[in-house]
């Protein structure tokens, strides 16, 4: 890290900062969402292979198809967001309206309906596609506000750093409670009070993200030109290192695979299915590192600070591999290590993101926040599409029986996925950070080319 980035913010433009009910009121819709995110992320799967009885294999088929159908819509809503407005802005109308649709299509997802093997495959993927659907359109404007909230670097940074600790607060929620709270319900069955625990986890987000519309405000007035369907590709093409950002984004479905698998290496590994509440314990406490990012970006460039954590993060891994699963507690130790690593990327890498819009402003003459920020989700849907199917595939080659004592092979296979697995997306990263050119100051160079334009203009 051998240039300081606190040198670089100071040559940038004097801007407002954001008050801390706001960037609170961001945080609470990003973790309501989120909650959603987790019960789908972590335990539809389980919910397909042990409760509706489908397959690991055709499970992992509607993920695929689902998934990338969903991902694929993402850049066609955001290019149609970028042209709308109403009386509530660019984006919070979707914050306002889209709540109620993902909590109700989040509970029809996990309905335990008493049906054909092939009638049980349908319903899965039309609900699984469905529910992407409504999320896409709750997703992209949320990540999108963090772009018109404010234009301050330092600001978008800590915006974007409450967002990224939303989402693990939200997915660490139905991970710490859904497990204890269905056993309660269905009288100690997980399988009897599944479907209970989902509508009451999917009814609490709601208040979290009426808090979030409530009280954020969009600031950034995009120029008069409105941005149309067709331009998307011209805006996409013309941003590099937006391509290498979500490609190092892209890397998370080497960690989504894990986050998918942990339910049954803590079942068959660990013999103890509750350590998922303990799990959901540590993806809290990992966001701890979420509140040392703000303060690192004063004084160095993401880019390097990025770099630091995966490296950690490889030679952590290799060694929790190394050391095995015998005990759990030291499992549970290097998890907390990993996950902490981990949740550290996120608001780097997202804040990198949202630097790329003014680049693409300068160079297209349009400001593309829905576009930018849906290429974020789409990368994201496409790592858990592929994710999923890789699961399934997982499952079948490790020889998975559900709700039976597994092999060794089968535990061997799981703990190498949980353990080693996710360190070659962290190489992948290393490798894409290293051709990564767009830093703080090529940033502030664009924002003072566009405010110069402006006062030209005015």
């Amino acid at each position: 890290m051998e240039e300081r980035a606190q040198v670089i913010n100071t040559e940038a433009p004097e801007r407002k900062k954001i008050s801390n009910k706001e960037v609170l009121s961001y945080f609470s819709y990003g973790m309501g969402q989120c909650m959603s995110f987790g019960l789908v992320g972590t335990y539809i799967l389980y919910f397909y292979t042990d409760i509706l009885g489908i397959s690991a294999l055709a499970a992992s088929m509607i993920f695929v198809i689902a998934r990338t159908f969903d991902a694929a819509n993402d850049p066609l809503m955001a290019s149609i967001m970028d042209t709308k407005r109403s009386k509530h802005g660019k984006f919070r109308q979707y914050l306002l309206y889209m709540p109620f649709f993902i909590s109700m299509i989040t509970i029809i997802a996990f309905l335990p309906l008493n049906l054909s093997p092939t009638a049980s495959v349908i319903f899965a993927g039309a609900t699984y596609i469905l529910w992407g659907v409504f999320y896409t359109l709750s997703d992209v404007p949320f990540w999108s506000m963090s772009a018109v909230m404010s234009q301050e670097p330092q600001e978008r940074t800590k915006l974007v750093t409450y967002a990224n600790l939303g989402v693990f607060v939200g997915i660490g929620i139905p991970t710490l409670l859904f497990t204890p709270l269905a056993e309660f319900l269905g009288g100690g069955s997980l399988n009897d009070g599944f479907f209970f625990a989902v509508v009451i986890l999917s009814l609490l987000m709601l208040p979290f993200m009426y808090v979030g519309f409530r009280n954020t405000k969009e600031r950034v007035e995009p120029p008069k030109e409105r941005v149309r369907i067709r331009d998307a590709i011209k805006i996409v093409k013309g941003n590099k290192p937006m391509f290498i950002i979500l490609a190092t984004f892209f890397c998370n479905v080497f960690v989504n695979i894990t986050l998918t698998l942990n339910i049954y290496f803590f079942t068959y590994n660990l013999g103890n299915a509750s350590l998922m509440a303990i799990f959901g314990i540590i993806s809290l406490v990992s966001c701890v590192g979420f509140f040392f990012i703000p303060m690192l970006t004063k004084y160095f460039y993401k880019k390097h600070i990025l770099m630091t954590v995966l490296i950690i993060d490889i030679i952590v891994r290799v060694v929790f591999f190394m050391t095995g699963y015998g005990n759990t507690m030291v499992v549970l130790a290097f998890l907390t290590v990993t996950m902490i690593l981990y949740t550290a990327t996120g608001p780097l890498i997202s804040a990198m993101l949202a630097e790329t819009i003014e680049l693409t402003e300068v160079r297209t003459g349009q400001r593309s926040e829905a576009v930018t920020f849906s290429g974020q989700t789409f990368t994201g849907k496409l790592s858990i599409a592929i994710a999923g199917g890789a699961t399934g595939v997982i499952l079948t080659v490790v020889n998975y029986v559900p709700n039976q004592a597994q092999t060794e092979w089968t535990l061997q296979g799981l703990f190498f996925v949980i353990a080693l697995l996710p360190a070659v997306g962290s190489i992948i990263r290393l490798i894409l950070m290293y051709f990564y050119k767009y830093t703080e100051r090529e940033f502030n160079d664009a924002v003072a080319e566009l405010q110069m334009r402006k006062d030209q203009s005015s």
